[in-house]
């Protein structure tokens, strides 16, 4: 089936939208980086290695888990990991009809995985994380009721 995928695979270049202002685009790219580098800094503000499974791996018997923490942009949304992706997804000069299916399927698929996700971490952390949840946002960092 992925050999028929990649065999018939067709682009859909048609373009949505197209900002030929240079500042304009410029922005759009630095908000496109700014989202990959919200990705990748939240990764490490969690340890990106215990995320990935790496550190498990290499300490073993020795592991112990790191618990529930709140650093950096954790402290103003519960999903900065999720919320670089869309940021990435979406900030872009030229949006073409391939890149905006991509975008809206994976902003829907990373909608529906965080409230999976949720539920696990509140079965996990109980009414510690659901303290949490009170008082950050998921996604925008919008100030919440204290």
């Amino acid at each position: 089936m992925l050999a028929l995928l990649f065999w018939q695979w067709q682009p859909l270049l048609e373009v949505v939208w197209n900002v030929r202002n240079p500042t304009a685009a410029l922005i759009l790219q630095i908000i496109y980086f700014a989202g990959w580098a919200i990705v990748l800094v939240s990764t490490f503000l969690i340890n990106h290695f215990d995320l990935f499974g790496l550190r498990q791996v290499y300490l073993q018997r020795k592991y112990t888990y790191l618990g529930f923490r709140k650093p950096g942009f954790y402290k103003f949304v519960r999903h900065p990991i999720m919320l670089g992706f869309i940021i990435a997804l979406w900030a872009t000069p030229k949006m073409t009809v391939g890149h905006l299916v991509f975008a809206i399927a994976t902003t829907a698929y990373i909608l529906i995985a965080i409230q999976i996700e949720e539920r696990d971490v509140v079965n996990f952390f109980g009414e510690r994380y659901e303290e949490y949840r009170k008082h950050v946002s998921m996604l925008l960092p919008l100030s919440r009721k204290k």
